[in-house]
């Protein structure tokens, strides 16, 4: 019962994410993004590995690219716009921005150079490489949080709706390697960027019920 939900819950999130990212950028059109917690200090450099990852992933700022190798838009903006905590795991105000999903890349090993999930930023309609995401299920993960880059990924943690069923609890662990982050390069929001106000695809999580 358990193995037959947690493929009901994949198999529901990869729908979710057949959505391309032209349909997305024409959605979010004529709204700008207004650009200006990190286990790592702000500001500081990227280690040697989180450099190396960066050069293998650079090719994905040309969207195109993420798609052909099989990432897909989930098409929401996700924003925590006044922060939120939920259970241990806190988001300090800002956002996450675009998810681009790759079901190929989830498995029970994670690898710096295949991230689950690419995050862009929609500026001027337009969506601009942000950051890179290791995702793991629970069930994948086998009672164990993963570790890379000598970080334990978040979690686990309920999937964040609408772009992922609620009941696809995970662990995670954003890098923003192309968008510098104010608190650190590992922070899972980022308030240098925002998800364009009003839009019909951006979501804003920080609501009452997990509101800091």
């Amino acid at each position: 019962m358990r193995r037959s939900l947690f493929l009901l819950s994949l198999a529901m999130l990869a729908c979710t994410a057949a959505v391309s990212a032209r349909a997305h950028a024409q959605a979010m059109s004529g709204h700008a993004a207004h650009a200006p917690m990190d286990r790592a200090a702000p500001g500081s450099a990227l280690t040697p590995e989180l450099a190396s990852a960066k050069a293998a992933l650079s090719k994905y700022t040309d969207v195109t690219a993420a798609l052909r190798d099989g990432y897909l838009s989930t098409v929401g903006c996700i924003d925590f716009s006044r922060g939120a905590k939920d259970g241990n795991i806190t988001y300090p105000p800002g956002a996450m921005g675009v998810h681009f999903l790759n079901m190929g890349n989830v498995g029970p090993k994670l690898d710096p150079a295949k991230p689950q999930i690419l995050i862009y930023a929609p500026v001027n309609g337009k969506l601009e490489l942000a950051a890179a995401e290791w995702f793991m299920p629970v069930q994948v993960a086998g009672g164990k949080a993963p570790v890379i880059f000598g970080q334990t990924l978040a979690g686990p943690m309920e999937g964040h709706q609408p772009i992922m069923p609620k009941n696809l609890r995970h662990y995670d662990l954003h890098a923003w390697l192309w968008k510098s982050n104010p608190k650190g390069v590992f922070t899972s929001t980022n308030s240098a960027l925002t998800c364009p106000a009003g839009a019909p695809y951006t979501y804003d999580l920080s609501d009452a019920q997990h509101h800091m």
